[in-house]
């Protein structure tokens, strides 16, 4: 663990009281505010014109960084989002794209507001720029936003902000992941926010400094003028706004548009029971060397109208696999915004006046300075969502009116590949770096009546997309051997989790190795658990295909269709690594699918049929896994039935079991909690078969059927061999029915791991 440096506080940004900050500010920067009589006598039909006008607004700047920005990252995948903020950098109105950075950007605003008002102070035609990721306005270094003040008649009046991530700003590692850093000094630089347009002027030596430190300086340089650009567009229709209807009437559409979302999201979880649910997960391998497991975990408590997310008793920071506070709150908005404000429009400084957050300073997703932040959003962030999803799913499942929104674990991280050479395919060469954007295709996780989507996307990016195959292969001396989907990677269950794909790429056009960067997790502990029962999707899986000859069965007229038909040695690559690509070597990676819903033994025969002839599942899964046997693809209803009642039995004879409780619940008369599990009073039990498996009064633990067992008894998902990375034991554990033997949970998890799913508390408010 890395010590903190003396002074580095100053530099920790968290959220704050608006009208408290307004007072601190100085007599110079006077503020554009309105009172509540003002908010209150909005009519309802100019509320609406104005709120959609400033979501037009937010949507042409994201049309104007796009067309100006030349990076596939922005162009290509949407790794980016743009806001409008209030005088005090509340969020009003942001983007349908990377939503972690929601969590970020009215924390740059917050920092920057108390620490350069009075010097250099704050004035209209100035545009600052951030990368400081305990500042906020990004997760990790290579999200830089831009971001300006809006000025009324001499009034600040609002703030727009734009946001990317750059493909490289120096560092150790290509692309500026770092797999050995053990603090950010190994990384790209941290910078505070400065001034980087003056009086409307781009600064040429703050520009200058700025790019000199990228390995690609070219797109970096466009990226920023793109940012400063989409901005312009901002502030320019955000002034066609104000003097089309003034400013006060512009400045109470926004309060009210925060108060509303606020207002809608308490009323949504007034409706819920209150009550506590837990979820633990884990990041495998903190940085290059390192064979541990690290653990992040939270209990969200739920009472009235506010969440509170505890994430107290997570690990230490460590490595590369920690992100700031910015990341911990970016990680919660990932899930409440999908899960809990689907329907209500995404003011976030509303809706995050709803949450509190509480956690240990020092820890994965509370890294405190000097700590390596570079794998934040991708690690620790993302792994922080899933959790509070997994939270949230279990809360929403018990509700007939809100259980449409719960969804199993979605892809569960990203799996980082930078592939950097030199391309000599033009007349001189030349340096490239790519990073690989392919893993945006994710498998979205299932929900109870829904499988997921198929390569749906990542859960946090809702308007991501992956590259185009043929301008990867313009821009970089790459060729795409194959990009496809891969069956059994979708977590089984009762609804599908959606699967995942494969990328095989070879360099083409350079006859030097080209340096490789690995960061990601998931290969040892699934990150993609299901829910009810349902099984985690696939684990990652990326291989380095050395002393293969791609070129040469290409010339043969052989198009290689598997790693084996590449000939060679396969290298499998650990989480974090730097390695090289040499001509006629192949890079393999297999991302993550989603999570199943519910027992896969309770899976529609018919289903698991269709699932087979499109090639989401393979029949040696249909069979061992789901129970399903099938002859010409046709269910054999005879045999899938004893196929399914002897899976069944044995889930009832393997080691582990123990004896039920006696007693059973009434069926006619219980409240759902999710598929398997029902209440009635202070009983719970079975949903199934009605055993009684808990009584709340007296009981700690649900009377479950516990199994570990190997990690491979999971399904054919399980790609990765835990022993490859860790030396933690890993384990399938599954937690069943004592009277039917449905299966209550399932996961691939360290030994050690404790079953939240079996705390009796989390059904108190049922």
């Amino acid at each position: 663990m890395t010590m903190p440096i003396p002074g580095s506080e100053r530099f920790a940004s968290r959220p704050v009281d608006p009208d408290a900050l307004a007072a601190e500010l100085p007599d110079s920067l006077p503020v554009h505010s309105v009172t509540q009589e003002q908010i209150d006598g909005l009519d309802p039909l100019t509320y609406e014109v104005i709120r959609h006008r400033l979501w037009s607004v937010t949507e042409e700047m994201g049309e104007a960084l796009q067309r100006m920005s030349g990076s596939p990252i922005v162009t290509d995948a949407n790794d980016f989002d743009f806001a409008i903020c209030d005088e005090v950098g509340q969020e009003v109105q942001v983007g349908l794209y990377n939503t972690m950075l929601v969590g970020a950007v009215d924390l740059a605003i917050y920092w920057t507001l108390r620490n350069r008002a009075a010097n250099p102070g704050i004035r209209e035609g100035d545009m600052f720029l951030c990368n400081d990721p305990w500042v906020g306005g990004g997760l990790h270094q290579s999200d830089v936003i831009v971001y300006q003040p809006v000025f009324h008649d001499g009034k600040l009046f609002a703030w727009t902000s734009a946001i990317c991530h750059e493909p490289d700003l120096g560092g150790v590692g290509l692309g500026s992941f770092s797999p050995a850093a053990q603090d950010v000094f190994s990384e790209a630089l941290p910078t505070p926010p400065v001034k980087v347009v003056r009086d409307f002027q781009l600064q040429d030596d703050v520009a200058d400094l700025w790019i000199r430190r990228s390995r690609v300086p070219m797109l970096v340089s466009l990226d920023l003028r793109a940012k400063v650009g989409a901005n312009t567009v901002g502030r320019k229709r955000l002034h066609e706004v104000i003097d089309q209807y003034g400013a006060d009437t512009v400045k109470a559409v926004m309060k009210r548009m925060m108060a509303d979302a606020e207002s809608r999201l308490r009323d949504k979880l007034r409706s819920l029971p209150d009550g506590t649910w837990k979820a633990t997960g884990y990041q495998d391998q903190s940085h290059e060397g390192d064979r541990g497991v690290h653990k992040i975990t939270v209990a969200m408590i739920k009472r009235d109208d506010r969440l509170t997310f505890d994430f107290t008793g997570t690990d230490p920071q460590a490595g590369v696999i920690n992100c700031t506070y910015a990341g911990m709150r970016g990680g919660v908005m990932l899930a409440l915004l999908p899960m809990l404000a689907q329907d209500i429009p995404w003011s976030a400084g509303g809706l995050m006046r709803c949450f509190d957050l509480i956690s240990e300073e020092g820890t994965i997703n509370n890294a405190t300075f000097p700590a390596a932040v570079g794998r934040g959003p991708i690690g620790p962030a993302w792994l922080t969502g899933t959790l509070v999803a997994e939270c949230l799913s279990q809360m929403l499942d018990c509700s007939p009116d809100l259980g449409k929104s719960v969804q199993a674990a979605c892809c569960g991280t990203w799996d980082t590949a930078v592939v950097a050479g030199l391309d000599q395919r033009g007349e001189a060469p030349v340096p490239f770096l790519n990073i690989m954007m392919e893993p945006m295709a994710g498998g979205y996780g299932a929900r109870p009546e829904l499988d997921g989507m198929d390569t749906g996307g990542l859960f946090c990016i809702p308007m991501g997309r992956i590259p185009d195959v043929e301008m990867t292969e313009f821009l970089y001396p790459l060729l795409t051997m194959w990009r496809r989907e891969e069956p059994d990677s979708g977590g089984p269950g009762r609804q599908r989790g959606g699967v995942s794909a494969s990328l095989a790429v070879a360099l083409y056009g350079s006859q030097v190795p080209a340096g490789v960067v690995f960061a990601s997790a998931g290969k040892a502990v699934a990150q993609n658990n299901g829910l009810a029962g349902g099984y985690p999707g696939n684990t990652g899986l990326e291989v380095l295909v050395r002393g293969s000859d791609v070129h040469g069965a290409l010339a043969e007229g052989r198009i290689p269709q598997s790693v084996e038909d590449f000939g060679g040695d396969a290298e499998i690559a650990p989480c974090y690594a730097q390695s090289y690509l040499a001509p006629g070597e192949v890079l393999y990676m297999n991302w993550q699918g989603g999570g199943g819903y519910g027992d896969p033994l309770r899976r529609d025969p018919e289903a698991v049929a269709a699932d087979v002839r499109e090639f989401k599942v393979t029949a040696g899964a249909a069979a061992d896994v789901y129970g399903v046997v099938l002859v010409d693809e046709a269910v054999d209803a005879a045999a899938t039935a004893e196929r399914r009642r002897e899976l069944t039995a044995a889930r009832g004879t393997r080691s582990g079991t123990s004896q039920p409780r006696e007693g059973t619940v009434d069926l006619t008369t219980a409240r759902r909690v999710d598929d398997n599990l029902v209440v009635s009073g202070s009983l719970v039990g079975c949903a199934h078969c009605g055993q009684l498996l808990a009584d709340t009064t007296t009981d700690a633990q649900l009377a479950l059927l516990r199994y570990d067992g190997p990690v491979t008894e999971a399904g054919p998902q399980i790609v990765s061999d835990p022993t490859d990375y860790v030396d933690d034991e890993v384990v399938f554990r599954q937690l069943s029915c004592p009277g039917c033997y449905t299966a209550v949970y399932s996961g691939v998890v360290p030994k050690t791991h404790v079953d939240h799913v079996a705390d009796v508390t989390r059904f108190a408010g049922v």
